[in-house]
């Protein structure tokens, strides 16, 4: 299962490399894919929110994925890593929501 941690580590390294993308943008960051990034009051606050969410989930992202190096090959644990994925990501959406509603600029017209 060493190979399947190895995987599982170079997407964490993605994601973290997605926060190190929006820590350094310029213009707000979009969050989903085939979104236009919001209009936001403070695009560097905005986007160091993001950031550090990202890096956050990458980490916890790697810590699910640690039981991969232990397990043998079919052992329920490894459900734990999926499971727990999917938690993550649930949680990554609402932590975002949550930064939306704090930068979003409110004097939008329409």
């Amino acid at each position: 299962m060493t190979a399947g941690f190895v995987i599982w580590s170079a997407v964490a390294l993605l994601l973290i490399g997605i926060g190190i993308w929006a820590w350094r943008s310029k213009k707000a960051f979009g969050f989903y894919a085939g979104v236009q990034p919001p209009e936001v009051s403070d695009v560097a606050g905005y986007n160091h929110s993001v950031a550090l969410l990202w890096f956050v989930y990458a980490v916890l992202f790697e810590a699910l994925g640690l039981p991969l190096l232990f397990l043998k090959q079919n052992a329920a644990l490894l459900l734990l890593p999926l499971f727990g994925t999917v938690l993550i990501t649930i949680g990554l959406m609402v932590c975002y929501h949550r930064i939306l509603q704090k930068y979003e600029r409110k004097d939008r017209n329409g």
